[in-house]
């Protein structure tokens, strides 16, 4: 997601004429596309992140791979803020959730075992579930094996004014086609773990120049947008939008417990040989 865009910097997203209706009665792309995901968030204690972190985690993944625990999930180090390591799963129900959990239940004892190893590493967790919105969402992408980064925007809406921020949004939707944007994301509402009216937008990227690509698309909103439709953004921005921020991640595949497909297409990186020794040392489950 371009971090420039006119809907960061409050500025207006509606076209001209009546692409905005256009744009909304376009099809949805038939991708796959996760209906809830659960973030881990861990932060590791200073110093004890790098390799003393791959090595726990890789544990959970061989702990993982070993009971075959049905929900895989993608790992992430933080390349923007506090460091810390973000674990990404996705399901379609919370009973796929339950059958998971009981999973974890039959092999508690590794499981906590190396949660117990993991936790000597860490000042902080949390985790959060969210649930994808479609109609917020520009032509998003199902699970990739060649994602290397990924973009988060966070954003919090004011109580009350979940109108307006799906207008803008909509907004930025119209004006992302008629610029000919090559901006991609899906939108996803919190469910349980932080405060309701949090929404999530996330991109991924198969290299940096991914990034490069969406910085340098800026001028084309400039050129499409008038002074009205500036002022009209900003309004609706300010009546939305209460916190707003961008986060950048790199995909550590170590930490990653990652589906056999994304291995096959691409095992030099999803299964280093680097990890198969300390894999075998203890592990989590990320549930």
């Amino acid at each position: 997601m371009n971090k420039f865009s006119p809907f960061l910097l409050g500025l207006s997203l509606a076209a001209a004429g009546g692409s905005l209706a256009t744009a909304q009665d376009q099809p949805m792309p038939a991708v796959s596309v996760p209906k809830y995901l659960q973030i881990i968030v861990e932060y590791p204690k200073p110093g004890k992140g790098g390799l003393a972190h791959d090595k726990t985690e890789n544990a959970f993944v061989q702990a993982a791979t070993k009971a075959n625990f049905p929900i895989h999930y993608l790992a992430y180090n933080a390349l923007s803020g506090k460091p810390r390591a973000i674990f990404i799963s996705h399901f379609d129900s919370f009973d796929a959730m339950q059958t998971a959990n009981k999973v974890f239940e039959t092999n508690a004892e590794e499981f906590e075992r190396i949660n117990a190893d993991d936790g000597e590493l860490l000042e902080d967790s949390k985790q959060l579930i969210f649930k994808y919105v479609p109609e917020l969402s520009y032509h998003p992408k199902g699970p990739n094996p060649h994602v290397r980064y990924l973009e988060a925007r966070i954003v919090h809406v004011r109580p009350g004014h979940g109108k307006e921020f799906e207008d803008l949004v909509k907004m930025w939707i119209a004006a992302s086609d008629k610029a000919g944007s090559s901006n991609h994301w899906g939108a996803y509402s919190v469910e349980y773990g932080d405060q309701i009216g949090s929404y999530v937008f996330l991109t991924s990227d198969e290299s940096m120049a991914d990034i490069d690509k969406g910085e340098a698309e800026e001028p084309k909103y400039m050129e499409i947008l008038s002074e009205a439709d500036k002022r009209e953004a900003r309004e609706l921005r300010a009546e939305a939008i209460d916190a707003d921020r961008f986060e950048l991640y790199s995909v550590n595949p170590v930490q990653s417990y990652a589906p056999e497909e994304f291995i096959k297409a691409d095992p030099d990186f999803w299964a280093p040989k680097a990890a198969a020794k300390p894999a075998m040392e203890g592990k989590k489950g990320k549930k």
